[in-house]
């Protein structure tokens, strides 16, 4: 039987390079691939079965954790991470016109912050818009010689057009995560475990005490993260990384989680992964 991938579409994104590599990781066979509108369609294929598996971005070097990705696997406890790569992102800017004539520039949200100071030195009367995807944005600018888009350079020729600049992110070495989501815990050899948590009680002390924790059984965190929990003000939901290695296996992650649940009004836990660095060709 043939999965279906869902990733964020359409195609062209890096969401849609990153499903390929991630399905052949996963060992999938002919895998379809299906093209979403936004990540909360994504998340929802996979939430809902309607594919096997999805692709989403989880956490930017430059612009931190996707809100939308994280409240989606806090909303959804029966989804877990079965693998993570990171990939290096390099933002291009595509248009039809000359940049001396562009007075918009399209882009996801996160593509955008990603390139908002070349954006004001280069093109500083320019109005950022946000669309769904960076290909989107590309689609958006065609035909148009006032519009610019940001996106991957392998939009340009799909497309059919121009590189105004290039690379245009802020920061060197900028780089997103992008995780594999499945209706089924992960078994396989893992560097990362990823959770996160709501505590029983505001209380001084009481996000130290499981932080204490955490630090007793001697494992390092690679992310700690908050977000509030739409609730009510002032509540949070913790989202946390450890570093799996030699020294602590799965088994004490194990014991590590039953320790914590006591602390918590509610405990969700993603899974156990490997994550690795991926090159693009």
């Amino acid at each position: 039987m043939r999965q279906q991938v869902a990733y964020l579409g359409p195609k062209g994104t890096y969401a849609e390079k990153a499903a390929h590599i991630l399905s052949k990781l996963a060992n999938f066979q002919t895998p379809i691939f299906v093209p979403c509108n936004g990540l909360h369609s994504v998340i929802k294929s996979i939430a809902y079965k309607n594919c096997d598996a999805a692709v989403v971005p989880i956490e930017n070097s430059v612009e931190g954790g996707v809100t939308s990705t994280l409240d989606a696997l806090w909303k959804f406890p029966d989804i877990f991470i079965n693998k993570a790569i990171v990939l290096p992102i390099n933002h291009a800017l595509i248009s039809n016109g000359e940049l001396s004539n562009i007075t918009e520039v399209l882009s996801h949200p996160q593509a955008l912050a990603q390139c908002s100071e070349w954006l004001s030195e280069n093109l500083p009367n320019a109005i950022p818009l946000p669309t769904n995807s960076t290909s989107e944005a590309v689609k958006m600018v065609k035909g148009s010689k006032f519009r610019a888009a940001i996106g991957s350079k392998s939009l340009i020729q799909i497309e059919g057009l121009k590189e105004l600049a290039f690379p245009i992110n802020d920061v060197q070495g900028n780089c997103t995560r992008f995780v594999l989501l499945s209706k089924e815990s992960n078994s396989d050899t893992a560097n990362i475990a990823s959770f996160a948590f709501s505590l029983i009680s505001n209380q001084p002390g009481a996000l130290l005490k499981a932080l204490n924790y955490i630090a007793d059984f001697g494992f390092n965190m690679s992310k700690i993260e908050s977000r509030p929990s739409k609730r009510e003000l002032g509540e949070y939901i913790i989202y946390v990384d450890l570093e799996i290695n030699h020294q602590n296996n799965i088994k004490d992650i194990l014991e590590l989680k039953n320790h914590l649940k006591p602390l918590c009004k509610n405990f969700v836990d993603f899974g156990n992964y490997l994550s690795e660095n991926v090159e693009l060709d």
